[in-house]
């Protein structure tokens, strides 16, 4: 019965995640409106310099990771303020970005369990 269940959700994760592929959307209609949801597309600035002639490269995408949850709550506030580089170098910045938030998190967790456990 469990072998089962895996495997319907594995099927439902992989045609969901199918779905997100470039090129395909969604609508979905109500009576009152219309939302239009699509994966997000190709950067047209990436490997673009930005006004200093800097690309942000892994180290950049892992700072950008580590403050990504305080950038997101000051880029309520402050137009300004962005959480991810736009002139980024692409697989490059994106993994650093990636490695910089797990840290986040997992630090979290790891805090989270060592309070509960004392």
């Amino acid at each position: 019965m469990k072998k089962n269940l895996w495997l319907i959700l594995s099927v439902i994760l992989l045609s969901l995640t199918a779905a997100c592929a470039p090129g395909s959307s969604i609508q979905l209609t109500t009576t009152d409106s219309t939302i239009q949801l699509s994966p997000p597309g190709p950067n047209p600035l990436m490997n673009q310099p930005d006004a200093q002639g800097r690309v942000a490269r892994a180290v950049a995408g892992l700072w950008h990771g580590i403050i990504a949850p305080v950038t997101l709550v000051i880029s309520f506030f402050d137009s300004n303020v962005q959480m991810y580089e736009v002139h980024n170098a692409g697989s490059e910045y994106n993994f650093g970005f990636f490695l910089g938030e797990a840290f986040v998190f997992g630090l979290l967790g790891l805090l989270l369990r060592m309070r509960r456990s004392a």
